[in-house]
């Protein structure tokens, strides 16, 4: 089975259909129908945010609004506002009233996005509204209601940095009546080429192509190996990125281009001076050519070495296709297979 949901009106979708996967999405569905706060946990990329959506979507609120909040990109003072806002004349600047999102999301559903990012002030005027479910806008004394479910979401450990002391543990308590943790991509490999197929034709079509070829077996080998650190995010943007970069447009996809930084002449951060950096030139009379040959010949070798041999991550390193690499090994009569004879890839 594949699981594809289109989540109006944002027409985004959740898909897959690996093991790990489909449990998250029968806990998310259980808990949608209750009204009560719901924390969201993964890794940073794991779509957390197309989670909480479903929750909502999926809830009995899903004709009310689903308000969302990145609680990391404000300063204290401007969360504040952000979330009970502010009357008029409240602090400089503030010549009208200000809608919070608390009142904008009343009936609906509030995501809290980086949740571990709140400090403990605002964690206090939080706790007070859940328990409560009353709050005052910033410089006002009127108390008013509101009635919004709050669905948290980070990619923090919450009961370790309660223990810290930096996370209330009785705000955690209320917001953890159910957890939901979204599962990295690496415990997802069913599901790597499907999301793979589905952002190259999206992406084929937002480039006005006609048709998308498709991946060769190399480059879905590529996908299948890689371990994904910035998951689904990483893979849809490695995707977008190779579709872009294939030539000719019409032809499969060769390779996967997972790094854009990828050069041999890419500059790192490395200690000493700017003088002390530079490498010098080599003496001359020199003759060229032998020079140039023996730097490519250093550069593919090192950079065979440091992919353990693998080839097609070893081309990706250095911006070149599969078959260009592949040239060079046979220019320079480069060895495919470490010293000790093991297996390349």
């Amino acid at each position: 089975m594949i699981f594809v949901t289109d989540l109006a009106p944002e027409n985004t979708s959740i898909i897959g259909e690996s093991p790990a996967f489909l449990e998250m999405m029968e806990h998310v569905s259980r808990a949608a129908g209750l009204d009560k706060p719901v924390l969201v946990i993964g890794e940073r990329g794991t779509g957390k945010e197309l989670v909480a959506s479903r929750l909502h979507y999926l809830s009995p609120r899903w004709d009310q609004p689903m308000i969302k909040l990145n609680c990391a990109a404000l300063t204290e003072s401007l969360l504040e506002s952000e979330l009970f806002g502010h009357e008029a004349g409240a602090f400089t600047g503030a010549t009208r009233r200000h809608v919070g999102r608390f009142e904008r999301a009343e009936g609906g559903t509030l995501l809290l996005d980086e949740l571990a990012t709140v400090p403990l002030r605002m964690q206090e005027k939080i706790l007070r509204v859940i328990e409560y479910g009353e709050f005052e806008r910033v410089g006002g004394s009127e108390t008013l209601r509101t009635d919004v479910r709050i669905v948290g979401a980070t990619n923090q450990d919450l009961p370790g940095l309660a223990r810290e002391g930096s996370f209330r543990p009785d705000l955690l308590d209320r917001l953890a009546f159910d957890v939901v943790t979204v599962p990295p991509l690496r415990a997802r490999r069913d599901d790597i080429l499907r999301l793979a197929d589905y952002f190259a034709l999206n992406f084929t079509s937002e480039l006005r192509r006609s048709f998308f070829s498709g991946f060769s077996e190399n480059a879905r080998g590529q996908m299948l190996e890689y371990g994904w650190p910035g998951n689904v995010r990483e893979l849809k943007n490695a995707v977008e990125r190779s579709v872009y970069r294939a030539e000719p447009p019409d032809s499969p996809v060769a390779e996967i281009h997972f790094d854009p930084f990828a050069s041999p002449f890419r500059i790192e951060q490395t200690g000493g001076t700017d003088h002390e950096r530079a490498v010098p030139p080599p003496a001359l009379p020199s003759d060229l050519r032998s020079h140039v040959a023996d730097i490519e010949r250093q550069i593919v070798s090192r950079a065979l070495h440091e992919h353990g041999y693998h080839q097609g991550r070893a081309a990706a390193a250095l911006g070149l296709t599969y078959h260009q690499f592949r040239g060079y090994l046979r220019k320079y009569d480069i060895s495919s297979r470490p010293a000790d004879g093991a297996e390349s890839h």
